[in-house]
């Protein structure tokens, strides 16, 4: 088994919440930026669920705190031992692992729901396996499953109650459009992964032959499913934002600035068309202050439910709903 061993134990909740807070500001530096508008407890808890998402998602894909992929050839094994870290974790015992130990804490205080974090071990479960969407539909189950659900985690953590179904909908339709964008910017970097996570039909209807996504001569129509992605992304983040009015201002405050500083990203890949791929796109630290004060502004003037606005029907809706 080539998993590396895991990290001694920590030495109780403030050694976990340190390990976590490390991991955020190593994985994701938008993500440690809007945390720190949380209050200090909700703070904490968002880093504990953050650390165990990142160290799942680092041990599937042979990563340290994000960065290229890698083929892995014990996808199996890595993924048997997501879940054996994680069941044992929920069950309050100790795994030898921080960051399986912190989301145990959290999942504990918070009382999430185990579905949620089973529901994004699926997504795991997809990518070793090497699965691929062949439709809109499909890859939108991805997106709930690797991203969705812990858009549900978080709005737990957040003080949702887990029978808010509404609510718990608009915090899915955040975490959907984060991974769109995210699918959006990495085309690039999943084709030298061997992943490709735009689904067939729409390959198809370009006439993008297999395998060949990032040749030159077929950017510009790349660049009509990049745009395509991205008017996703918007849609299911104007959702998320009418799911705000049920959070407290500090949460609100939080996730509206991550609102914005992901939703840049799918919105720069939509500008830059064909160029989108030439380098990484990123939302700059000046853009992402700027974001930080718009969602200060949103957060006051947010409405407290948005009664009279239903959630748009065209929008996917998650499993169970």
């Amino acid at each position: 088994m080539s998993v590396p061993p895991p990290t001694p134990p920590a030495s109780g909740r403030g050694a976990l919440v340190a390990h976590a807070r490390e991991s955020i500001a190593r994985g994701s530096k938008s993500f440690a930026m809007a945390s720190k508008l949380f209050d200090p407890v909700t703070r904490e808890r968002a880093w504990l669920l953050y650390g165990w998402c990142r160290a799942c998602d680092d041990l599937a894909d042979g990563q340290d705190h994000g960065g290229a992929m890698r083929a892995v050839a014990d996808a199996q094994v890595r993924l048997s031992t997501i879940r054996t870290l994680t069941d044992a974790a929920l069950r309050g015992e100790a795994t030898g692992n921080p960051a399986f130990e912190g989301f145990g804490v959290v999942a504990a205080e918070c009382r999430i729901p185990h579905r949620f974090a089973h529901d994004l071990i699926e997504g795991f479960a997809l990518d070793a396996r090497e699965w691929r969407p062949r439709t809109q539909n499909d890859l939108l189950q991805y997106c709930y499953h690797v991203a969705g659900a812990v858009g549900l985690m978080m709005a737990v953590v957040m003080g949702v109650d887990p029978a808010d179904e509404a609510t718990l909908d608009r915090a899915c339709d955040l975490g959907l459009a984060f991974q769109l964008a995210n699918i959006a910017r990495d085309v690039s970097e999943d084709d030298a992964a061997g992943r490709c996570y735009l689904p067939v039909e729409w390959l198809v209807e370009m006439d993008i032959p297999p395998g060949e996504v990032m040749k030159p001569w077929v950017r510009p129509r790349l660049a009509v499913l990049g745009k395509r992605l991205a008017a996703m992304a918007a849609a299911h983040e104007e959702s998320a934002r009418h799911g705000t009015g049920a959070l407290s201002f500090r949460s609100a405050w939080a996730v509206l600035a991550a609102a914005g500083i992901y939703g840049d990203i799918a919105r720069e890949v939509a500008r830059r068309g064909e160029h989108a791929w030439d380098r990484r796109v990123i939302t700059p630290k000046r853009e992402k202050l700027g974001w930080v004060a718009r969602a200060f502004g949103q957060s006051v003037g947010r409405k407290a439910r948005w009664p009279e606005d239903a959630r748009p029907v065209e929008l996917w809706t998650r499993p169970g709903r």
